[in-house]
């Protein structure tokens, strides 16, 4: 039986940078073994092949942010998996780096116990802006930064968990928005010179407003304040007002009658081209948006998958994006916008893993308890079920206003090359589907999302080629409470469980969570003031004993999200009550296993916790 080392050492790249002249990318890639910053000539060019590393750091990089003003770039780091991320400067990293000596690296921010958002440039590239929890542990005050003397200086003191989204107004003024739930973002004006604060969206509807892109005085953002699925809008940012440029529908009519939820948004130079991706049950669809006439235009020659970030050159001729398939790891292309050619400039290694092997998902749905049709993907192996039908991997994605996208998942690819199939539901309360369908599962209506994971069982069960006794449910984060919560409301259904960093008991996570975290959770689940008896009451942890299934329960000691002690009390808990438990925890690892040796000994013991109690190990793997 191939074990997971392999496939875990399948690569990819994303979230890409084009520099100033347009001679190379940067873009984050786990070749060394955890995401780290590396760039590449943007075009074939025999004078330069090599990629060269950026970052050599212990620990992930979790950003990378370029300008079109200077040939440095903006790393986002942290310790251990611990989030408070710190950030740093790479300078020199586009063409003729090694002329001049090669890039250096320098940490900009020096306070280890807060976290550092980063936010926007200046105009000329030389300053940045940025936010920070370092007064208070709670709320994100916003600073300045000169990068010639990496002067530090706090400008606006703000309340709540504010990210910069636009610096304009000749640099004299900021706009920021607060996250205050999943589904409202506040936005406000901030004087740089006076640290006054104006509230843009005061007496207006509860929106999310996303993917925003200045360019000049102009704001542009994607927002679903008047669609449910959103709509690409000029932002007027002395009043607050929102001039539509596209609203979903304009994409659906692009889309042959298909729906979807706008996405990402980003704006070239000349302050007119756009693009934006449109995701549709899952897949992206990418298009070029002009802003002033609002016309369309889809890209229609790029495969079916997933993209999730968009950058032009500073020229506008060119789109960067990271691009991946369920048959293909992310890479790093590029669109000429002239020409509508595409360009793949990264190839990531699959480990010596023949692609023809790996299997794409069906999109299936399946009726809930309230009569929704609700999305899930399925995948089936390539080999023929065994006797008795395939055991079945059941998986519940996390956030929960979050998705499962038709992506490329080392993870899944294993199982299916194992001889599992797998069943991914996006059930209600994920985004990708609107609005309404995210709030689904607000508050007191949390169960009703772990109702439809017995829906989607007995959609399961009504497949000939799947053992119905052997399925066995998974997940991390949230994902992880819907797995407890699963085994606890129908014991029945299930022969195993997988709870990664999940939440056992919403009372001591909402008491223990990061408290920049808590109020923006809250809202969400439910307060501790006003919810109490009903967190408690539909906690797995005070139900443990209906857990019969075996049960791995694996977690990080660094946290900040989903604290260690969620998992110890669930795994002693179900070990008190007579259940057979397993539990892991890594000492340097947070709410992502990032280091390669962690995830490796995590998911070996995860298939063979799999194998032991559900079968399986005997597809088609080498």
């Amino acid at each position: 039986m191939a074990d997971f080392a392999r496939y875990l050492n399948i690569r990819s790249a994303l979230m890409p940078v084009l520099s100033p002249d347009g001679e190379r990318a940067a873009f984050l890639t786990d070749i060394s073994g955890n995401f780290q910053a590396w760039s590449a000539a943007a075009a074939p060019n025999p004078a330069d092949p090599w990629p060269r590393q950026l970052t050599f750091f212990a620990d992930k990089v979790w950003e990378l942010h370029g300008t079109e003003q200077a040939g440095h770039l903006i790393a986002v780091g942290d310790y251990a998996g611990n989030e408070r991320q710190q950030l740093y400067l790479i300078s020199n990293y586009g063409a003729g780096a090694d002329a001049a000596g090669g890039h250096a690296v320098r940490r900009l921010t020096q306070n280890d116990a807060a976290i550092h958002a980063f936010g926007a440039w200046s105009a000329d590239g030389q300053e940045i802006l940025y936010t920070s929890n370092a007064r208070n542990d709670v709320d994100f005050d916003i600073y300045r930064m000169d990068l010639r003397d990496g002067e530090e200086r706090r400008v606006c003191e703000c309340a709540g968990r504010r990210s910069i989204v636009a610096w304009i107004g000749e640099g004299r003024y900021a706009v920021s928005a607060d996250s205050v739930a999943s589904e409202q973002i506040e936005l406000y004006l901030h004087d740089l010179a006076t640290g006054e604060e104006r509230h843009l969206t005061a007496d207006r509807p509860p929106a999310r407003y996303a993917s925003f892109a200045a360019r000049g005085d102009a704001v542009y953002l994607v927002t679903d304040r008047d669609h449910d699925r959103g709509a690409v809008c000029r932002l007027d940012w002395q009043t607050g007002a929102l001039v539509e440029i596209a609203g979903a529908r304009r994409f659906d009519a692009q889309l042959d009658g298909a729906a979807g939820e706008i996405e990402l948004l980003a704006t070239a130079a000349d302050g007119r081209t756009a693009a934006a991706t449109v995701n549709v049950e899952g897949y992206s669809r990418l298009f070029l948006l002009d802003l002033q006439e609002g016309d369309l235009e889809p890209v229609t020659h790029l495969p079916d998958g997933v993209i999730t970030h968009l950058s032009f050159g500073a020229d506008g001729r060119t789109l960067a994006f990271d691009f991946q398939s369920p048959l293909q790891p992310a890479d790093v292309w590029t669109l000429d916008v002239g020409s509508r050619s595409l360009f793949r400039l990264t190839h990531s290694d699959r480990a010596g893993i023949d692609s023809a092997g790996f299997v794409a998902p069906q999109l299936i749905r399946f009726t809930t308890f309230d009569g929704r049709s609700l999305p899930a993907f399925y995948y089936r192996p390539q080999t023929p079920p065994p006797d008795g039908g395939y055991p079945c991997i059941l998986y519940v994605h996390g956030g929960p206003a979050s998705q499962q996208r038709p992506d490329f998942d080392v993870r899944f690819q294993y199982f299916l090359s194992q001889g599992y199939a797998l069943l991914v539901p996006n059930v209600r309360g994920s985004t990708g589907y609107g609005r309404e369908y995210m709030m689904l599962d607000d508050v007191e209506r949390r169960m009703d999302s772990v109702a439809d994971l017995k829906a989607v069982v007995e959609w399961l069960h009504g497949r000939p080629e799947i053992a119905a006794d052997r399925i066995a449910i998974y997940g991390r984060s949230y994902g992880g409470f819907m797995v407890l919560a699963a085994l606890t409301e129908y014991p029945d259904l299930f022969a195993a469980g997988v709870d990664i960093v999940g939440i056992a008991d919403w009372v001591t996570f909402l008491e223990r969570t990061s408290p920049w975290r808590r109020a923006h959770r809250e809202r969400e689940y439910g307060s501790l003031a006003q919810h109490r008896d009903f967190l408690r009451r539909i906690s797995p942890l005070h139900k443990a004993e209906r857990i019969r299934a075996p049960l791995l329960v694996q977690a990080g000691d660094n946290d900040p999200r989903v604290p260690l002690y969620e998992s110890q009390q669930i795994a002693e808990r179900v070990s008190a009550s007579g259940g057979t438990v397993e539990f892991v925890h890594y000492a340097d690892e947070g709410h992502m296993f990032s280091k390669l040796e962690n995830r490796i000994d995590s998911f070996t013991q995860m298939a063979e916790f799999l194998r032991r109690h559900i079968g399986g190990g005997r597809g088609n793997a080498e």
